[in-house]
């Protein structure tokens, strides 16, 4: 299985991705994407862009070389209260938000599954998120079959994140276990290279090999076919091109 576009991606206004937007645009074109979200990280993240960077996004066009250019975010969840570090006033112009848990940007310090669950939940009702990024860390471990039942409702996007084999090895049995939950309850998820780099744009080798091993519907598969990403597009009201 492949993806016909890639959902999360940094770029060196992130300070610790490595290419611009003009140099991940063109990896994309060139490994034939539909899309790319550029969804650099929010204001709490050490050495992220600030407010007017998400602002100013609109100066880029919606289509270059070929690709269809998504203006997001990945924002931080700051606490169990399930807010995040970006006002609704920029995020309601972005077209594709992450939500997100980072250790170097939550403010809470003592977890459970319950205190996830409830951080989650409360994402969840957020009608500003598109897709729940990389959730799988062991630390902020939930109750993920009532935490996604959830996110179907509310049309969230469970993401399966290629990068977490690199930078989140200890995370892999529970992304495992939340694809799992995913297929039992016909959940649709997205499956992003997370890429700091262009060289990566499009690489979500790792993510797909663990999907076909536990026989995942490519039909939940949102950004594995360009009908199926489209019409998720409309849904959302984002343009095309």
């Amino acid at each position: 299985m492949k993806i016909i576009a890639d959902t999360h991606s940094h770029t060196i206004a992130s300070t610790h991705a490595y290419s611009t937007i003009t140099e991940m645009v063109k990896a994309a074109a060139d490994k034939g994407l539909y899309a790319l979200a550029i969804t650099d990280h929010s204001t709490a993240m050490p050495g992220s862009p600030q407010y007017y960077y998400f602002d100013n996004l609109r100066v880029i066009p919606s289509s270059l070389m070929g690709v269809r250019v998504l203006k997001g975010i990945e924002a931080n969840i700051l606490d169990f209260e399930g807010r995040i570090d970006m006002s609704e006033s920029i995020l309601s112009n972005l077209e594709w938000v992450i939500a997100s848990i980072h250790g170097s940007t939550i403010r809470e310090k003592e977890f459970s599954v319950e205190k996830c669950t409830e951080l989650w939940l409360n994402v969840a009702k957020n009608p500003l998120v598109t897709v729940i990024g990389h959730s799988g860390g062991e630390k902020y471990k939930y109750d993920y079959e009532t935490v996604i039942k959830r996110f179907e409702e509310n049309g969230k996007l469970v993401e399966i994140n290629n990068s977490s084999y690199m930078s989140r090895p200890e995370s892999i049995s529970n992304c495992i276990e939340i694809a799992k939950i995913c297929k039992k309850l016909s959940v649709p998820i997205v499956v992003n290279s997370d890429a700091h780099f262009s060289v990566g744009v499009g690489d979500v080798s790792k993510a797909m090999k663990m999907l076909e091993e536990i026989d995942f519907p490519q039909e939940l598969i949102v950004n594995a076919d360009i009908n199926r990403f489209k019409s998720y597009l409309r849904e959302r009201n984002i343009p095309l091109e």
